[in-house]
């Protein structure tokens, strides 16, 4: 599925701010249910990890099964950080 172009302008924006942090922990259930949490009241999270917590190559693979536990997308991602949106 493919987002529209302004929720795709919506996400590059630096203003948006980082509403989660996955820290030292990882990928755990809990971060998933946040994620779901926020996704259900915002149209749009943006996701922060921890530097050095995934190398740079595992990071696409940690956004993929984020977005596939919650149901979401990843509209844009870059770096350590993404952001999701639910249609």
């Amino acid at each position: 599925m493919s987002a529209p172009k302004h929720i795709i302008r919506q996400a590059k924006d630096a203003s948006l701010p980082i509403t989660m942090r996955v820290g030292k922990s990882g990928l755990t259930d809990s971060v998933v249910v946040e994620l779901e949490g926020q996704l259900s009241s915002r149209s749009l999270v943006k996701v922060k990890v921890n530097r050095g917590l995934y190398a740079k190559d595992d990071l696409n693979t940690v956004w993929n099964v984020m977005a596939e536990k919650t149901n979401s997308s990843v509209v844009f991602a870059r770096g350590n950080v993404a952001v999701f949106w639910r249609n």
